[in-house]
């Protein structure tokens, strides 16, 4: 287990390097208008290939893990990528007739050809994720976003970048991408790959899925709906500047990322042997510890750090957008947590609900408070909507072991305020206040107990299990 974490974090830092050095010379080279046009691109066609996984991503992970027959997972996989994406790339063909002297419109459908080509390499990561083979995964995954960001690069340096340089290094990163996956998975699983499309089992796979895909509808809806709502409501500007404070804040889960996936068969197989769940108390004290401590670092070093990094253009303007989100960061830990609990017990109706209420706090809350108070607002619709979700499963909690894991992340969250209000208080340069801060952090961890001078050794054998 530990080396799968240590695999998957590999890939990760890899991975969110180059997306975030991507998106940064984009952010720089660019001006706000054409870098928010990008984003909302982004943002519509990440939202609907969404939608077209149906929840079979999760379902395959699970499938596998739990030992499924390999190929005819992968194969009935491969048959619903390849159905449901020439649908959708068949309709926004369609839609070129009625739309072509839409500039946003051509954005959209020459980005949404690289974007199909992600969608059809998903088969071959996701078996991979539920195979365990973390490394195959690595080198899966960092391939279109490390081509990207070199591409952008090279074309910053020699003045060359535009918006159309930008849209071709997008689908040429994410094509190279779909037919490496295609050759590494071949090769390294030595499972056969059959384009051979099963009726009979595609309607029990869906069937199956159906669960699972009122998750899907909302998750994409939620993942990037303020994105759509502040593009097309407000001004490009203004997308320009949420869509970088999200996607910093986005890129600093880390941990969550590189730990996330690994707990899917992990739970599996702990509630398929029924063994003792008080371990897990532990390991989320020890997560919501890593998400407070984000949160802190995150406020600490944003303005000096991004307004450097960007002269001046993202930085002031972000504060208070990125301090509610940071808020949202124990919650996401916690929020993972029991998804991941309740998607390994089969609770899979009741996942569905939690994101019902999700999406209904989210959505009414951007109708409201986009329009009143612009870019906070929705990071306030982003955090009542995390709140509610936490609401909800801290409820439906079924492991007796975590009923009382709310006090962790309040503590957590309430130690990571005190220190970085201390920090600043201090009348020194950036570095003494963030070291300060940091050490204040820890202090407050041990006096309340949320950190114990033995939990490193315990979680260590957690993850040697």
């Amino acid at each position: 287990m530990l080396q799968n974490l240590s695999a998957n974090t590999l890939q990760l830092v890899i991975n969110q390097f180059f997306a975030a050095l991507a998106f940064y010379i984009l952010s720089l080279g660019l001006d706000k208008a054409i870098f928010g046009r990008i984003n909302l691109a982004l943002a519509i066609l990440l939202s609907v290939f969404g939608v077209l996984s149906f929840g079979i991503d999760q379902l395959a992970v699970k499938k596998v893990a739990q030992g499924d027959d390999v190929p005819t997972v992968t194969n009935l996989y491969i048959g619903h990528v390849l159905l449901a994406g020439f649908i959708f790339y068949g309709l926004l063909l369609l839609g070129y007739i009625i739309f072509h002297g839409s500039p946003n419109y051509n954005l959209v459908l020459w980005m949404g050809f690289g974007k199909l080509m992600m969608f059809f390499s998903m088969p071959f990561k996701q078996v991979t994720n539920g195979l365990e083979k973390f490394n195959l995964l690595a080198k899966m995954s960092v391939i279109s976003n490390t081509l990207r960001a070199v591409v952008l690069l090279v074309l910053m340096l020699c003045h060359a970048l535009t918006l159309t340089t930008a849209v071709i290094a997008f689908v040429a990163g994410d094509t190279i991408e779909f037919i490496f996956n295609a050759i590494l998975f071949y090769r390294h699983t030595n499972y056969p790959v059959h384009i051979r499309f099963d009726g009979f089992g595609y309607r029990a796979l869906v069937k199956e899925a159906l669960p699972q895909l009122g998750v899907v509808l909302i998750t994409a809806t939620l993942g990037r709906f303020d994105w759509i709502f502040i593009g097309f409501m407000t001004s490009d500007v203004k997308l320009a500047e949420y869509s970088f404070a999200y996607k910093v804040f986005e890129v600093s889960t880390l941990p969550l990322m590189a730990i996330g996936p690994l707990l899917v068969p992990l739970f599996t197989r702990h509630f398929s042997n029924k063994a003792d769940s008080g371990p897990l108390k532990l390991l989320i004290r020890g997560e919501l510890v890593i998400a407070a401590l984000t949160a802190l670092l995150l406020n600490m070093t944003w303005e000096p750090v991004v307004n450097w990094l960007t002269h001046g253009k993202y930085g002031t303007v972000n504060i208070s957008t990125v301090f509610v989100l940071s808020l949202c960061m124990p919650l996401l830990y916690l929020n993972n947590f029991l998804w991941t609990i309740q998607f390994a017990k089969g609770n899979l109706k009741l996942i569905l609900k939690a994101f019902i209420i999700t999406l209904t706090v989210n959505v009414g809350a951007n109708l409201i408070l986009i329009p009143l108070y612009g870019n906070v607002g929705a990071a306030i619709a982003f955090l009542a909507a995390t709140l509610a979700q936490t609401i909800f499963y801290l409820f439906k909690n079924p492991v007796a072991e975590l009923k009382r894991v709310y006090i962790n992340t309040l503590l957590c969250t309430l130690c990571a305020l005190i220190a970085g209000f201390a920090g600043r208080m201090i009348p020194l340069n950036i570095l003494f206040k963030i070291g300060a801060a940091i050490a204040c952090y820890i202090f407050l961890l041990f006096f309340t107990r949320q950190l114990r001078f033995n939990d490193g050794r315990q979680i260590k054998s957690i993850f040697h299990a």
